[in-house]
Protein backbone atom coordinates (compact mmCIF):
# COMPACT_ATOMS: atom_id res chain seq x y z
CA UNK A 1 0.00 0.00 0.00
CA UNK A 2 2.27 2.61 -1.39
CA UNK A 3 0.09 5.43 -0.41
CA UNK A 4 0.30 4.51 3.48
CA UNK A 5 4.13 4.49 3.56
CA UNK A 6 5.62 7.72 4.76
CA UNK A 7 2.41 9.09 5.71
CA UNK A 8 2.47 10.60 9.11
CA UNK A 9 -1.14 9.08 11.42
CA UNK A 10 -2.19 10.21 14.44
CA UNK A 11 -4.17 7.83 16.51
CA UNK A 12 -6.72 8.48 19.86
CA UNK A 13 -7.69 5.49 22.00
CA UNK A 14 -4.29 3.62 20.95
CA UNK A 15 -3.63 2.09 24.47
CA UNK A 16 -5.86 -1.13 23.46
CA UNK A 17 -7.90 -2.72 21.13
CA UNK A 18 -8.89 -1.06 17.90
CA UNK A 19 -6.67 1.89 18.29
CA UNK A 20 -3.59 -0.20 19.12
CA UNK A 21 -4.81 -2.61 16.14
CA UNK A 22 -4.41 0.07 13.85
CA UNK A 23 -1.44 1.41 15.57
CA UNK A 24 0.54 -1.79 14.69
CA UNK A 25 -0.90 -2.24 11.12
CA UNK A 26 0.04 0.73 9.80
CA UNK A 27 3.16 1.02 11.50
CA UNK A 28 3.69 -2.44 9.70
CA UNK A 29 2.80 -0.87 6.13
CA UNK A 30 5.05 2.12 6.59
CA UNK A 31 3.25 4.70 8.07
CA UNK A 32 4.67 6.83 10.81
CA UNK A 33 2.42 6.82 14.04
CA UNK A 34 1.60 9.17 16.73
CA UNK A 35 -0.50 7.08 19.71
CA UNK A 36 -2.43 9.18 22.17
CA UNK A 37 -4.12 7.98 25.18
CA UNK A 38 -4.28 8.00 28.49
CA UNK A 39 -2.73 5.28 29.84
CA UNK A 40 1.06 6.37 29.32
CA UNK A 41 2.70 2.90 30.48
CA UNK A 42 0.54 0.90 27.90
CA UNK A 43 1.21 3.58 25.01
CA UNK A 44 5.46 3.09 25.90
CA UNK A 45 5.23 -0.81 25.69
CA UNK A 46 3.27 -0.53 22.45
CA UNK A 47 5.95 2.17 21.03
CA UNK A 48 8.58 -0.43 22.11
CA UNK A 49 7.28 -3.10 20.45
CA UNK A 50 6.29 -1.38 17.36
CA UNK A 51 10.23 -0.44 17.30
CA UNK A 52 11.42 -3.54 17.79
CA UNK A 53 9.34 -4.91 14.80
CA UNK A 54 10.81 -2.24 12.20
CA UNK A 55 8.77 0.81 12.34
CA UNK A 56 8.71 4.24 13.42
CA UNK A 57 6.14 5.63 16.37
CA UNK A 58 5.86 8.52 18.77
CA UNK A 59 3.50 8.63 22.03
CA UNK A 60 1.88 11.36 23.82
CA UNK A 61 -0.42 11.46 27.18
CA UNK A 62 -3.98 13.13 26.14
CA UNK A 63 -7.06 13.13 27.51
CA UNK A 64 -9.57 13.80 24.76
CA UNK A 65 -12.01 15.37 26.68
CA UNK A 66 -9.51 18.41 27.16
CA UNK A 67 -8.97 20.53 24.02
CA UNK A 68 -5.83 21.83 24.38
CA UNK A 69 -4.23 18.12 24.95
CA UNK A 70 -5.69 17.17 21.76
CA UNK A 71 -4.42 20.74 19.85
CA UNK A 72 -0.93 19.43 21.79
CA UNK A 73 -1.25 16.23 20.71
CA UNK A 74 -1.48 17.07 16.69
CA UNK A 75 1.01 19.78 17.36
CA UNK A 76 3.86 17.32 18.77
CA UNK A 77 3.08 14.99 15.40
CA UNK A 78 4.21 17.84 13.30
CA UNK A 79 6.82 18.84 15.55
CA UNK A 80 8.54 15.27 15.33
CA UNK A 81 7.56 14.17 11.68
CA UNK A 82 7.56 17.51 10.38
CA UNK A 83 3.42 16.94 9.01
CA UNK A 84 0.40 15.35 9.60
CA UNK A 85 -1.23 13.08 7.12
CA UNK A 86 -4.33 11.38 8.70
CA UNK A 87 -5.83 11.65 12.28
CA UNK A 88 -7.92 8.53 13.83
CA UNK A 89 -10.41 9.77 15.99
CA UNK A 90 -10.51 6.44 18.15
CA UNK A 91 -11.29 7.19 21.19
CA UNK A 92 -14.58 5.77 23.14
CA UNK A 93 -16.69 4.47 25.79
CA UNK A 94 -19.71 1.86 25.79
CA UNK A 95 -20.91 2.35 29.62
CA UNK A 96 -24.39 0.58 28.57
CA UNK A 97 -27.15 1.29 30.86
CA UNK A 98 -31.18 1.24 30.98
CA UNK A 99 -32.30 4.96 30.67
CA UNK A 100 -34.27 4.56 33.99
CA UNK A 101 -30.90 3.52 36.44
CA UNK A 102 -30.26 7.55 35.54
CA UNK A 103 -26.33 7.10 34.90
CA UNK A 104 -26.42 10.45 34.44
CA UNK A 105 -22.71 10.96 35.29
CA UNK A 106 -22.13 8.17 32.40
CA UNK A 107 -24.49 9.61 30.30
CA UNK A 108 -21.86 13.18 30.64
CA UNK A 109 -19.09 11.12 30.18
CA UNK A 110 -19.73 9.50 27.06
CA UNK A 111 -20.78 12.66 25.47
CA UNK A 112 -17.55 14.52 26.63
CA UNK A 113 -15.17 11.29 25.24
CA UNK A 114 -17.39 10.13 22.18
CA UNK A 115 -18.88 13.03 20.77
CA UNK A 116 -16.56 15.87 22.17
CA UNK A 117 -13.14 14.25 21.97
CA UNK A 118 -14.19 13.56 18.32
CA UNK A 119 -14.40 17.39 17.71
CA UNK A 120 -11.62 18.33 19.60
CA UNK A 121 -9.84 15.87 17.42
CA UNK A 122 -10.84 17.89 14.27
CA UNK A 123 -10.66 21.28 15.42
CA UNK A 124 -7.22 20.15 16.31
CA UNK A 125 -5.94 18.57 12.99
CA UNK A 126 -8.49 20.66 10.68
CA UNK A 127 -6.19 23.79 10.36
CA UNK A 128 -2.78 21.79 9.88
CA UNK A 129 -4.86 20.42 6.81
CA UNK A 130 -6.16 22.91 5.75
CA UNK A 131 -2.66 24.99 5.81
CA UNK A 132 -1.40 22.50 3.22
CA UNK A 133 -4.72 21.88 1.58
CA UNK A 134 -4.27 18.09 2.16
CA UNK A 135 -5.40 15.56 4.84
CA UNK A 136 -7.84 12.74 6.08
CA UNK A 137 -10.22 12.54 9.12
CA UNK A 138 -10.99 9.06 9.74
CA UNK A 139 -13.91 8.43 13.05
CA UNK A 140 -14.21 5.22 14.65
CA UNK A 141 -18.14 4.83 15.25
CA UNK A 142 -20.29 1.37 15.91
CA UNK A 143 -22.67 -0.49 14.43
CA UNK A 144 -24.58 1.72 16.93
CA UNK A 145 -24.78 4.92 14.89
CA UNK A 146 -27.12 3.06 12.99
CA UNK A 147 -29.25 1.28 15.40
CA UNK A 148 -30.39 1.47 18.59
CA UNK A 149 -31.57 -1.12 20.94
CA UNK A 150 -32.41 -1.17 24.99
CA UNK A 151 -29.14 -0.13 27.16
CA UNK A 152 -27.50 1.21 23.89
CA UNK A 153 -29.90 4.47 23.76
CA UNK A 154 -26.84 7.16 25.02
CA UNK A 155 -24.17 5.17 23.59
CA UNK A 156 -25.84 4.83 19.86
CA UNK A 157 -26.60 8.50 20.42
CA UNK A 158 -23.30 9.83 20.73
CA UNK A 159 -22.12 7.25 18.02
CA UNK A 160 -25.18 8.87 15.68
CA UNK A 161 -23.93 12.32 16.21
CA UNK A 162 -20.11 11.33 15.17
CA UNK A 163 -21.64 10.01 11.93
CA UNK A 164 -24.01 13.14 11.39
CA UNK A 165 -20.29 15.69 12.69
CA UNK A 166 -18.37 13.30 10.16
CA UNK A 167 -20.93 13.57 6.80
CA UNK A 168 -21.36 17.56 7.66
CA UNK A 169 -17.61 17.86 8.05
CA UNK A 170 -16.94 16.07 4.43
CA UNK A 171 -19.13 18.71 2.99
CA UNK A 172 -17.86 21.81 4.37
CA UNK A 173 -13.86 21.43 4.30
CA UNK A 174 -11.86 21.43 1.03
CA UNK A 175 -12.46 18.88 -1.73
CA UNK A 176 -8.85 17.83 -0.92
CA UNK A 177 -9.53 16.78 2.64
CA UNK A 178 -10.80 13.07 3.12
CA UNK A 179 -13.15 12.09 5.47
CA UNK A 180 -13.90 8.76 6.59
CA UNK A 181 -16.87 6.90 9.10
CA UNK A 182 -15.32 3.29 10.32
CA UNK A 183 -18.10 1.82 11.76
CA UNK A 184 -17.14 -2.07 13.75
CA UNK A 185 -19.39 -3.94 14.72
CA UNK A 186 -18.40 -7.03 17.55
CA UNK A 187 -14.70 -6.48 18.03
CA UNK A 188 -12.05 -7.85 20.48
CA UNK A 189 -11.88 -4.45 22.91
CA UNK A 190 -12.10 -3.52 26.38
CA UNK A 191 -15.32 -1.71 26.00
CA UNK A 192 -17.37 -3.74 27.53
CA UNK A 193 -15.14 -2.69 31.00
CA UNK A 194 -16.64 0.27 31.33
CA UNK A 195 -20.09 -0.95 32.04
CA UNK A 196 -20.64 -0.63 35.78
CA UNK A 197 -23.73 -2.08 35.83
CA UNK A 198 -22.41 -5.64 36.81
CA UNK A 199 -25.36 -7.96 35.53
CA UNK A 200 -24.92 -6.03 32.15
CA UNK A 201 -21.58 -6.01 32.21
CA UNK A 202 -21.59 -9.92 32.72
CA UNK A 203 -24.01 -10.46 29.77
CA UNK A 204 -21.58 -8.14 27.57
CA UNK A 205 -18.90 -9.65 28.43
CA UNK A 206 -20.22 -13.35 27.72
CA UNK A 207 -21.48 -11.85 23.86
CA UNK A 208 -18.21 -10.23 23.36
CA UNK A 209 -16.28 -13.66 24.21
CA UNK A 210 -17.81 -15.11 20.66
CA UNK A 211 -18.00 -14.23 16.73
CA UNK A 212 -15.81 -11.23 17.49
CA UNK A 213 -13.80 -9.59 14.94
CA UNK A 214 -9.88 -8.80 16.08
CA UNK A 215 -8.99 -5.49 15.95
CA UNK A 216 -6.68 -5.76 13.25
CA UNK A 217 -9.56 -6.28 10.82
CA UNK A 218 -10.68 -2.69 11.89
CA UNK A 219 -7.13 -2.33 11.10
CA UNK A 220 -7.16 -3.04 7.74
CA UNK A 221 -9.93 -1.46 7.07
CA UNK A 222 -8.77 1.96 7.95
CA UNK A 223 -5.46 1.16 5.92
CA UNK A 224 -7.83 0.53 2.45
CA UNK A 225 -9.39 4.16 2.86
CA UNK A 226 -5.84 5.74 3.51
CA UNK A 227 -4.36 3.82 0.69
CA UNK A 228 -6.85 5.26 -2.02
CA UNK A 229 -6.00 7.84 -4.26
CA UNK A 230 -5.51 11.53 -2.93
CA UNK A 231 -8.88 11.68 -5.45
CA UNK A 232 -11.03 9.11 -3.75
CA UNK A 233 -12.81 9.65 -0.31
CA UNK A 234 -13.96 6.14 1.45
CA UNK A 235 -17.01 7.90 2.70
CA UNK A 236 -18.10 4.70 5.20
CA UNK A 237 -16.86 1.72 6.29
CA UNK A 238 -19.13 -1.56 7.88
CA UNK A 239 -17.30 -3.82 9.21
CA UNK A 240 -19.44 -6.78 10.86
CA UNK A 241 -18.41 -10.03 11.90
CA UNK A 242 -20.00 -12.70 9.45
CA UNK A 243 -22.12 -13.85 12.18
CA UNK A 244 -23.78 -11.20 13.38
CA UNK A 245 -26.60 -10.17 12.15
CA UNK A 246 -29.33 -8.25 13.97
CA UNK A 247 -27.18 -5.47 14.63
Amino acid sequence: MENIKGKVVAITGASSGIGEGIARHLANLGAKVVLGARREEKLKQISDEIIIAGGEVEYFKIDVTVPKEVKAFTDFAVSKFGQLDVIVNNAGLMPLSMINSYKIDEWHHMIDVNIKGVLHGIAAALPIFESKDSGQFINITSVGDRWVGPTSTVYSATKFAVRAISDGLRQEVSRNIRVTLVAPGATESELPNTISDPELKEMAIDLFRKDLLPASAIAKAVAFAIAQPSDVDVNEIVVRPTAQKNL
